[in-house]
């Protein structure tokens, strides 16, 4: 019998929980596959939702996993310059197949040292602070760059996680998993991205998130300057 493989996703305050359950879901219904989720202590972890999520090992228990992913969300910005939590990344990457992430997820792997030279997705709010880690901002759903495999916001974590089901199984498997989930997205309006967004939302969203930036971007920037 082969050894499971071991698929590990960060949990960590504040993280968006869509991030997390979208590729958490896909990766269930993976055969063979054990998942980890992963944070400093065994406590319950606030999302940024009321949604409460359960660490199942710490950074000190966990396996060496065969994929580690990090969501993104608001509480990445406590992570840019937490040195537990990059060295953690950084022992994984070491020995992981795939390093991943969704959403702002990346900036943390940015941050570890770990998208130097790499193609990388995110969130569309932070594609411009990438390029602080050596990375190259890329406007996509799923970015793969070797084996650096990104995905771009919240929903996308779906895509994502298909994806690299496609690439650690089979398309066959994949589409099984797509299908079992009823997969098949139909949005009601067509204002998913900032390209096809009325600009009248755009700038309420934009206005919405903009007290919020300088603080991430003071987290990238003294992240970034750790890193370089």
């Amino acid at each position: 019998m082969s050894a499971p493989l071991q698929i590990g996703l960060l949990v960590f305050p504040r993280v968006t929980q869509l991030d997390f359950t979208g590729p958490l879901q896909v990766f269930s219904a993976l055969p063979g596959a054990k998942l980890h989720l992963i944070w400093k202590r065994i406590e319950p972890v606030p999302s940024d939702a009321v949604l409460t999520l359960t660490p199942t090992t710490t950074f000190a228990d966990c396996p060496q996993l065969d994929v580690i992913c990090v969501p993104g969300g608001r509480g990445t910005d406590d992570l840019l310059n937490d040195e537990e939590v990059l060295d953690f990344l950084r022992r994984q990457a070491e020995g992981a197949k795939y390093v991943t992430s969704v959403c702002t997820g990346s900036l943390a792997l940015g941050a570890a040292g770990l998208l130097k030279g790499y193609r990388a997705a995110t969130h569309w709010s932070a594609m411009e602070m990438l390029g602080q880690f050596g990375a190259t901002p890329t406007k996509t759903r799923v970015c793969i760059d070797r084996n650096r495999v990104t995905g771009g916001g919240v929903t996308a974590g779906i895509d994502f996680a298909l994806t690299l089901v496609s690439i650690l199984a089979d398309r066959a498997t994949a589409e099984a998993i797509q299908l079992g989930i009823e997969y098949n997205p139909a949005p009601p309006f067509n204002s998913g991205s900032p390209d096809t967004a009325p600009a009248e939302v755009l700038a309420s969203v934009k206005a919405r998130i903009a007290p919020l930036q300088p603080h991430r971007l003071d987290a990238v920037k003294r992240a970034a300057e750790r890193v370089s």
